[in-house]
C-alpha cells in the first residue's frame, strides 16, 4: 500500500492538479480567515471552517476524479490487478494518497492559529477539534468520490458525479425539513453530514459524530473494493 501512496502522491506533484487545488484552498481559506477573523477582530473560526464545507465539497471531487478512472481509461487497471497486493490495498492506497494531500492543505490553519496569537491566546483545543472535523468530512467526500470515480473512465463524469452527491449530502437538512413524513425526515437529519461537522466547527467532539464520518469511509471503501473485485473476475 505504502508504493501506491508514495505513486498517487508523485503523480499529484508532477501535474498542475496539486498545486491548483493547493491554490483554490489556500485562496479561499485565507479569504475567510480575512474576512472573519481579522475583519471582525475575533479570533473564532467556526464561521471559517463552515464555509470550507463548501469549498471540500468542490475540491475533493477534482483531488479524486482520476484516481480510478484513469486507471481504466489507460488499460493500466489490468497491470494493477495482478500486481502482488490486494483490491483493499489499491483503494485504500489511493484513498490515503488523497487525504495527505487534503491534509497538505490544511496544514495552513496551523499558520492561521500562529497569526491569531500575536493578537489574542488562541484556543488550540478549538482549532484542532475543527481541523479534525474538516479532515473527516473529507475522508469521507474522498470515499464516495473514489468510489464514483471506479464507475466510469472519463475524469469529468467522476468529477461531475462527485459534485452532485457533494451537493446533495450538503442540502439533505433541507430536504428533511421539507419532507412530512417523521420516520423519513429522522432518517435524513440522522445522515446529514453538514449537522455532525458543525459540531466539530463549535469546538464540541462527539465520537458519535466521529463514527458517522468513518462509517461512510468504510462504506464506501467496501463498494470500491466489491466493483474492482467485479472487474478483476469479469
Amino acid at each position: 500500500m505504502g508504493a501506491i501512496i508514495k505513486r498517487e502522491l508523485y503523480s499529484y506533484f508532477c501535474s498542475p492538479l496539486a498545486y491548483v487545488i493547493l491554490a483554490v484552498f489556500l485562496f479561499f481559506s485565507g479569504l475567510f480567515f480575512t474576512l472573519i477573523c481579522l475583519g471582525n477582530s475575533t479570533s473564532e473560526l467556526t464561521y471559517v471552517f463552515t464555509n470550507m464545507f463548501m469549498v471540500t465539497i468542490f475540491l475533493t471531487p477534482i483531488l479524486c476524479m482520476r484516481l480510478m478512472s484513469d486507471e481504466k481509461r489507460l488499460k493500466t487497471d489490468q497491470a494493477l490487478l495482478t500486481a502482488p497486493v490486494g483490491v483493499g490495498e489499491i483503494v485504500f492506497g489511493k484513498f490515503f494518497s488523497a487525504v495527505i494531500m487534503y491534509l497538505i492543505c490544511m496544514a495552513i490553519f496551523l499558520i492561521y492559529g500562529f497569526v491569531l496569537s500575536f493578537f489574542v491566546t488562541p484556543k488550540w483545543s478549538v482549532i484542532l477539534c475543527n481541523c479534525l472535523g474538516l479532515l473527516l468530512l473529507s475522508a469521507a467526500l474522498i470515499a464516495i468520490d473514489i468510489f464514483l470515480s471506479s464507475l466510469t473512465e472519463s475524469q469529468m463524469i467522476a468529477a461531475i458525479s462527485g459534485f452532485t452527491a457533494g451537493l446533495f449530502v450538503y442540502l439533505l437538512d433541507n430536504v428533511a425539513s421539507a419532507v412530512s413524513v417523521e420516520f423519513v425526515k429522522k432518517a435524513l437529519s440522522a445522515v446529514s453530514f453538514l449537522s455532525h461537522y458543525q459540531n466539530f466547527t463549535v469546538g464540541l467532539l462527539s465520537i458519535a459524530d466521529i463514527i458517522f464520518f468513518l462509517s461512510i469511509v468504510a462504506l464506501f471503501a467496501f463498494l470500491t473494493i466489491r466493483v474492482i473485485e467485479k472487474k478483476r473476475w469479469s
